[in-house]
């Protein structure tokens, strides 16, 4: 999307992600709160994703493992999970991608999801990698908050040297002194070099690590400005956390896009896109 473009393509489900194709969109609750928000949130973005002709991917986490806190609610967990997965990606007709924190259940999540995805916490842990890669399903790899972005090619080896390159990378934001990210956006251009799809994550991008002592916090006025600041760059894809009532999720809530604002972020970014790409 905008500028030069990844040459290759990634095939997720039905949609094609880099190479020219439209600018695809990777959006969800951040966690599998219930089947029912699932399945309404899905069907809402799909929705607008036909209206608008932009490729949707849903995406929640079955668990997250890397929660603050002891108490913080991480998720159905792995098979309840992926049950709900199954479901939007039937009965909404999307594809599905969800984290994969252990490679022990990298083969059980490939049944089910149409991508796995790496948290950047994990991004270098060469087994996890590796074991993803073994499915042969597409990999989404968030870059680590403690990465620079040319250290991603180490990651793409280790993935590739299971003879899998249907590979994204993902930026979230860099550690930036205690409990803050920032979102270099020369790191987009930076991952591009690499001839891989490059998606940018506007929302985990505003998060506050640990930022509330018990929990993260986030900043989600600025979801909108760095969205739109990478789509003018040159972006494949964009990640986002969306939720109906982010102030009463149950993980990440103050960097989620509220679910009725999507639409005129969207409108923004495919401008931008058309802008960038000379109108195509």
């Amino acid at each position: 999307m905008g500028g030069a473009r990844a040459p290759k393509v990634v095939s997720i489900g039905h949609v094609r992600v880099g190479g020219g194709n439209p600018l695809v969109l990777i959006a969800g609750p951040c966690v599998i709160e219930s089947e029912s928000l699932a399945l309404r949130v899905a069907g809402a973005i799909k929705k607008l994703s036909l209206r608008m002709s932009i490729p949707f991917i849903f995406k929640s986490s079955y668990d997250k493992a890397n929660r603050t806190s002891e108490n913080s609610f991480r998720g159905p967990g792995l098979k309840e999970g992926l049950r709900i997965l199954r479901k939007v990606k039937e009965e909404i007709g999307v594809p599905v991608l969800s984290d994969v924190h252990s490679p022990e259940e990298a083969d059980e999540a490939a049944e089910v999801l149409d991508a796995i995805q790496i948290p950047a916490f994990l991004s270098r842990q060469t087994d996890l990698l590796k074991a993803a890669g073994r499915t042969g399903k597409p990999v989404n790899v968030k870059k680590g908050q403690f990465l620079a972005p040319w250290d991603m090619g180490r990651v793409l080896e280790k993935i590739s040297s299971t003879g899998n390159r249907k590979i994204l990378l993902t930026e979230r934001g860099f550690s930036f002194g205690y409990n803050n990210l920032v979102a270099d956006m020369r790191s987009l251009v930076v991952m591009r070099t690499f001839g891989y799809p490059v998606i940018f994550d506007a929302s985990h991008s505003v998060q506050l690590p640990g930022g509330k002592g018990h929990s993260s916090g986030g900043e989600r006025h600025f979801i909108a400005p760095l969205a739109r600041a990478a789509s003018a760059v040159g972006i494949d894809g964009l990640f986002l956390e969306v939720h109906p009532s982010p102030d009463r999720a149950l993980s990440d809530g103050e960097n989620s896009l509220r679910l009725s604002d999507l639409p005129a972020l969207l409108e923004q970014v495919k401008d931008i896109s058309r802008v960038v790409s000379g109108g195509h």
